[in-house]
């Protein structure tokens, strides 16, 4: 069950809480639990992250991570995939990825649950893009629909199947469709 929001007073004092399962979201002084996935959320979270790790994760060009919380310009948010080009993803004084990510992904997808709020995942797909995000894509897998952003652009709506989706620049070998992303709720 998703609790109501929370006010804290401060970003810091939100992140010396536990962590909570489902995860709990820092916006605009309001502590805001994520819905719990379900089997098509956590269907297509699951094939999209190994998809982009199995080409782009062993030539060290980007990496996809699941339930990433990231902290940056006062939010601290958990995108259902974070896809971070290797030169941008933090790491520790070890050369191992950092428990901390304190910058924007480089790509975020969430995947609408059916119980989420539109307006507040679209509030954090602005603070994304306004703080260094190059593209957001936000799936609706019962309108089988992929709403791309980009900074400082109109919204394109994708939900034809064979219609190819936008990636990053670092990304392009990927050609993804919306049939190949609702492909995988079948099987």
């Amino acid at each position: 069950m998703v609790q109501s929001p929370s006010k804290y007073s401060t970003l810091e004092e939100f992140l010396k809480l536990p962590e909570t399962k489902p995860a709990s979201e820092y916006i605009d002084g309001f502590v805001i639990q994520k819905p719990m996935p379900q089997g098509k959320h956590s269907s297509i979270q699951t094939e999209f992250s190994t998809t982009v790790n199995v080409i782009f994760k062993p030539r060290k060009i980007a990496r996809a991570f699941s339930e990433l919380r990231c902290t940056f310009a006062g939010r601290s948010i958990v995108p259902d995939v974070s896809v971070f080009s290797w030169a941008k993803i933090p790491r520790d004084e070890n050369g191992e990825v950092a428990n901390i990510f304190p910058v924007a992904p480089d790509w975020t997808i969430e995947i609408l649950s059916p119980d989420q709020s539109q307006t507040k995942v679209t509030k954090n797909i602005l603070h994304c893009l306004n703080h260094g995000t190059e593209i957001f894509w936000l799936l609706d897998p019962d309108e089988q629909t992929v709403f791309v952003y980009l900074p400082k652009q109109q919204i394109q709506v994708f939900d034809q199947p064979g219609l190819k989706l936008p990636v990053p620049d670092f990304a392009s070998e990927l050609h993804l469709s919306v049939e190949t992303i609702f492909g995988w709720l079948l099987d």
